[in-house]
């Protein structure tokens, strides 16, 4: 059995540009975190911003996985660090799992 290839990220704007725009988000979390000492968060997301620019469409869904899990109900992002850093992330990574999500359901 052939697993079939995922189509470049320039051949799915839509997820391509959903992904850009997380990556700038977690850049600014990111930076958030380093002005606040907020150094377990600033581990946590120092890999995904480039993750996000630089991944394929396959490797995106991990990545929008592990920027939600951040968003616990015991263990949270929002408790660490401002609003105005966590919610813009958490609505870009929710948009780029739905349009993954979107995506896999087309391309079966």
């Amino acid at each position: 059995m052939h697993e079939r290839q995922s189509p470049a990220r320039h051949e799915a704007p839509d997820i391509d540009t959903t992904a850009l725009e997380v990556a700038r988000a977690a850049d600014r979390a990111l930076a958030v975190a380093v002005a606040m000492g907020a150094d377990r968060w600033a581990r946590y997301l120092e890999p995904l911003p480039d993750r996000l620019r630089d991944d394929p469409i396959v490797g995106l869904q991990a990545v929008g996985r592990r920027l939600r899990s951040a968003y616990g109900p015991k263990d949270s992002i929002r408790d660490a660090l401002p609003a105005d850093a966590t919610e813009p992330l958490l609505v870009a990574t929710d948009r780029l799992l739905k349009a993954l999500a979107r995506h896999e359901l087309e391309n079966r």
